[in-house]
């Protein structure tokens, strides 16, 4: 493996407004391109917008959700990537032949769909069905993975990538800034948003803290440590519908250190370039060759019925309005 250069993106995306969303990401994977950036990520939803979704109709969803690779929003991907020679990661709604739902991330270059991941464990419309697999896939000598959000938060998503030969785990996201039984958890005032000029302390005090970047610091790092793997975290930043975003999109060595990260309060984009020897000059590294699968082969094989309750998603009677289908 050769080194490689890798661009992380955060920006404010509008729902519903695909054409939007499309040009933002051409504007961002031009300038990725031109600094010599050989891949550039995007958030979760990034061709569609995300938190919107939580209100629509199974019909609505339809309307909105595409084929993949045939539809619209992903030949248009394609052909951004082949005017700005770059790979692109971006994320949609999908719909089969059968018009079952499911939340996509879609990786292409110049020559069409390269993969595509179907999220595990959806939760922001009922009518979207979980992936049942995992993805792996080859970018210039580099075997990769694709982890949406929530799967990130289920570590044996993260370990079973990394087993099946993931170098790079891209881990698109729409997180931060909402409610938790978590202390410090909490939505952000979209006013601060709106003053970020004039005001952009306050605004970066919240978006610093426990209700974003504080947070991700419990758990992010430990991926990439733990794992061995280079982590590309992408977050949107700004209103997601009627939520406020923290964006703080980074890139993670193997080591857990953050090589690059988004400081800016606006659409943006971080740089890092991957060097294939942390790979197995990491802790990570050891400790998966120290593994005694034979100690807890039948304990995590055990039959277990999932259940997945979002805290901010419930409704004001306590009751999740979505769950695993």
């Amino acid at each position: 493996m050769e080194k490689l250069k890798v661009a992380t993106a955060q920006f404010e995306n509008k729902s519903n407004d695909k054409a939007y969303n499309l040009s933002v990401i051409d504007r961002l994977s031009a300038k990725a391109a031109a600094e010599g950036n050989q891949v550039i990520a995007f958030h979760e939803c990034s061709v569609t917008g995300y938190s919107f979704a939580r209100k629509l109709s199974r019909n609505e969803m339809l309307e909105l959700a595409e084929p993949i690779p045939d539809g619209l929003s992903v030949k248009t991907l394609i052909t951004i990537a082949a005017k700005n020679n770059i790979v692109i990661l971006a994320g949609l709604f999908e719909k089969d032949a059968d018009d079952k739902l499911y939340k996509a991330y879609v990786c292409v270059d110049k020559n069409g769909l390269i993969a595509k991941y179907r999220k595990l464990h959806p939760f922001i419309n009922p009518h979207l069905t979980p992936g049942d697999s995992y993805c792996i896939f080859d970018l210039y000598g580099w075997k990769c993975g694709i982890l949406i959000c929530y799967d990130n938060n289920i570590i044996e998503n993260v370990r079973a990538t990394r087993l099946l030969g993931a170098d790079i785990i891209f881990m698109p996201h729409v997180t931060m800034c909402t409610p938790s039984t978590r202390p410090g958890a909490g939505f952000v005032d979209p006013v601060l948003w709106e003053n970020r000029e004039s005001d952009p302390t306050s605004l970066r005090l919240e978006f610093e803290g426990m209700k974003g970047r504080g947070w991700l610091m419990k758990w992010l790092p430990a991926r990439a440590y733990d794992n061995a793997v280079y982590v590309v975290f992408s977050n949107p930043i700004g209103m997601d519908d009627d939520q406020l975003k923290n964006g703080c999109a980074m890139i993670l060595d193997p080591f857990g250190d953050i090589l690059s990260e988004c400081k800016t309060l606006g659409d943006d984009f971080a740089s890092a370039v991957l060097t294939p020897e942390k790979l197995t000059q990491a802790g990570g590294y050891r400790y998966i060759q120290a593994r005694r699968p034979e100690l807890y082969r039948d304990i995590l094989g055990q039959p277990h019925a999932s259940s997945q309750k979002v805290v901010w998603m419930q409704n004001a009677d306590g009751k999740n309005n979505n769950s695993q289908q």
